[in-house]
This record gives C-alpha cells, structure tokens and sequence, in this order.
C-alpha cells in the first residue's frame, strides 16, 4: 500500500512519542547502573544530583531531548501545547544548571573545575535559542491565523511565557550570576514538573467533557478518562508526599518523588499513545 503524507505525518508523530518513553528508560538505566556502581550503598538526594555523577551525559541529553519533543509536538488543545512548550522550554535549563545539593555518592569522583565555565557557555547558547525560537514561533502563529493576524489567548499566553522564560532567564544571568548558579535549577525544576502534571489533568478533564458530551463514545473513551484522572490523582498524591516526607526529614524523599512522578507521566504517555495511535491528535467529536 503506497504511503500518503498523512499517514507518514502521524508515523512520524507516533515515533516521536515513542522516543519519549525511551528516554525515560534510558535515564533510569542510568540511575541502575549508578547504584549498582556503588555496590547498592547510597543514592544520590535527588535525580539532578546525578549530574554530578557519572550520569551526568545521560541526565543532560534527556532532558534536552525531551525538552526537543515536547515542545515538537502538538497538543490536543491549546492549553495542553502550552503545557508541554512550557515544560520544554524549561527542561534544557534544568539540565544546564546542575543542583547544589548532591552527596558523596558516585562511583567516579566528579570533577567541579569546568562547571561554571560549563553553565556559562550553555546558557547563553540557550538564551540565544530561546531569542529566536520566540521570533519565529510569533511568525508562525500569525501566519497561521491568516489575514486578520490576530493571536489567540492561547497564542498570546505561550508567546509571553516563551518571553518570559527566555529574557527572565538571561537578566537573572547577567545581573546576579552567582545567585542565578545557586538557585535557577530549582525555580526551572519546579514547573517543569508542575506544567507535565497540568498537562495529564488537562487531558483527564478533555476526555471527560467529551464523555459528557456524547455518552455513546463511553465505551471508547471511559478508560482513557478512567487512566489519565488516576494518574493525575497519583501525581497529586505524589506532590503531598514530597511536602510532607521533607518537612519530615526524610533524607531520600525527593529522589523517590522524582521517581514516581517521572514513572506516572511514562505511563499517562505510553496510554496517551495508544489512544492517539492512529489519528494523531485526539479528534473533536
């Protein structure tokens, strides 16, 4: 059977979700093979503490490849592109900038010389991206809404946060370095995380009104609407776990919340893909 460009779009589409999950499990491969490293004797505080670690080429490619697809792909709706723009535009600072907060724990001693050389030169190389990339995204945006240029809310919502990000990013840079080094993982890390969560309650709450709307398509629907508000009510949870387990000292709390956070949205993905296996984007019915 001879390929149309539509079919070969959503081939492509499929694929570049599947590379999602496979990023995910190369991560935690490198995690594994980190701890067994040691002899199964510790663990670093944190998934970001990794980078200070022999891991740290993984943890750095993950994220700036997730951050790549993300971003690459198509919501379902508007709220949802932002969301996942939102998280990709942040993942790569995430990956930049490591954490200040690691342990002795490696299984090779990690050399500090070149970090803030390191973080130096790749921020400004993404601040110079992200530069362009809200040019050109403001461009398409208007090209796309055809004679009046009009933006939408939306549009307008995932330009500014783009904005943002990017000249938010470089004046903390520029104007106070030290403390950009110090704290800029964290404020990245924080709603990155909370952008994905957003994101796997979007989709909960889009299948339910659809389900709302046309009871007939319960039968198709119903499990995805069941699966994705699990999931969202297990990151939640998962949320309330960090808060509590660090107000109450525990040490590993973080590294195990990273975890399952991180696990749930493979899950809320690999499901996401199946439904969407064969058109692509989640049709209005």
């Amino acid at each position: 059977m001879r390929e149309t460009p539509a079919l070969a779009a959503i081939k492509t589409y499929r694929y570049l979700r599947l590379a999602l999950v496979g990023l995910v499990v190369l991560l935690f491969a490198a995690l594994a093979i980190e701890w067994l490293a040691v002899d199964r004797e510790c663990v670093q505080p944190t998934i970001s503490a990794y980078w200070h670690t022999p891991g740290r080429a993984v943890l750095v490619g993950v994220l700036v490849t997730m951050g790549i697809c993300l971003i690459a792909l198509k919501g379902n709706d508007e709220a949802e592109d932002v969301l996942l723009n939102l998280a990709g535009i942040l993942a790569p600072g995430v990956a930049f900038v490591p954490t200040t907060a690691y342990s002795a724990c490696s299984s090779s001693p990690a050399g500090t010389g070149q970090d803030t050389a390191s973080i130096s030169n790749n921020m400004q190389a993404l601040f110079v991206l992200g530069a362009v990339a809200v040019v050109v995204a403001l461009v398409i945006a208007r090209g796309e809404r055809g004679r009046t240029r009009r933006l939408s809310t939306w549009d307008r919502v995932g330009l500014f946060l783009g904005f943002a990000a990017t000249a938010g990013g470089a004046l903390w840079f520029y104007l106070d370095r030290d403390g950009f080094v110090a704290h800029a993982h964290n404020v990245a890390a924080v709603p990155m995380f909370l952008a994905i969560v957003a994101a796997v309650w979007v989709n909960a709450r889009d299948v339910q009104e659809t389900i709302e709307t046309h009871p007939a398509l319960r039968a198709v629907r119903g499990r995805y609407s069941m699966a994705y508000r699990s999931i969202a009510v297990a990151m939640l949870a998962t949320l309330v776990l960090a808060v509590v387990g660090h107000l109450g000292g525990w040490t590993n709390a973080l590294l195990v919340v990273e975890i399952l956070l991180i696990a749930l949205f493979a899950a809320f993905w690999v499901i996401q893909t199946r439904e969407l296996w064969n058109q692509g984007l989640r049709e209005a019915e």
